[in-house]
């Protein structure tokens, strides 16, 4: 059963920090935050016409940077934190992304809406991944694109124990310095570490009915891209 009271804390959390929610993804991923949003277009392989919906939207980044690398038929944004969007809206000046507040768990979209789905950093707030993938499949038409750009926890190295420090103690340091909030980073940093492996997301995505998935980490592992294809 989905746990509501979770959904509304990370609601309240993220609305929490939205102002200035782009400046802290740019200072954590050391501005490669616009390179990974290129690696989800580069799988997405949008056409001209096509339609792309970006669930977990937040600002609208994808939405937007989908904008801008072809001309899509329909671009859609979906959130349930309507605080993050209100900020996203002000930087769509081309007023083309359909902003909609939705729960990922229950996407108010007809079966077959969309040739691709992409979503950034969703999946590891959800408390419900394999519903959350079977509505992303659902929306998609046959032989349309999944792409999820999310943490995974990094295997054992001689990187670990930067890692942790940089996870636990640089980045709720500087959710307090930057957004007065140590405690939301300090929740994204846990939730981390105890997010699926890949390979364990990868299965989930075959499970929902996925074919030719695939990932790739990067950020020294900390992070990995998904795909699919109904």
């Amino acid at each position: 059963m989905p746990n509501h009271e979770l959904s509304s804390d990370i609601q309240a959390m993220f609305s929490r920090i939205a102002r200035r929610y782009d400046l802290m993804n740019r200072i954590m991923s050391g501005g490669r935050d616009k390179h990974w949003r290129r690696l989800i277009l580069d799988h997405a392989a949008l056409l001209d016409g096509e339609r792309f919906l970006d669930v977990g939207t937040g600002t609208g980044d994808i939405a937007l940077s989908a904008l801008k690398r072809a001309p899509v038929g329909m671009c859609v944004g979906a959130d349930f934190t309507v605080e993050m969007m209100k900020i996203g809206k002000c930087a769509d000046r081309s007023q083309r992304i359909h902003w909609v507040e939705s729960d990922a768990l229950d996407l108010p979209f007809l079966d077959g809406s969309f040739d691709t789905v992409a979503s950034g950093f969703l999946i590891r707030n959800l408390d419900d991944i394999p519903a959350a993938l079977s509505e992303q499949y659902r929306v998609l038409r046959p032989g349309g694109r999944v792409v999820c750009l999310d943490t995974t926890r990094p295997p054992a190295s001689w990187l670990r124990p930067l890692i942790d420090f940089h996870m636990h103690t640089v980045i709720p340091t500087l959710g307090s310095w930057i957004v007065g909030h140590r405690d939301a980073y300090a929740y994204l940093s846990s939730s981390t570490e105890n997010f699926l492996s890949a390979e364990a997301l990868a299965e989930k995505i075959r499970a929902a009915g996925f074919l030719e998935v695939g990932f790739q980490r990067i950020m020294f592992r900390t992070v990995a891209l998904h795909w699919g294809v109904k």
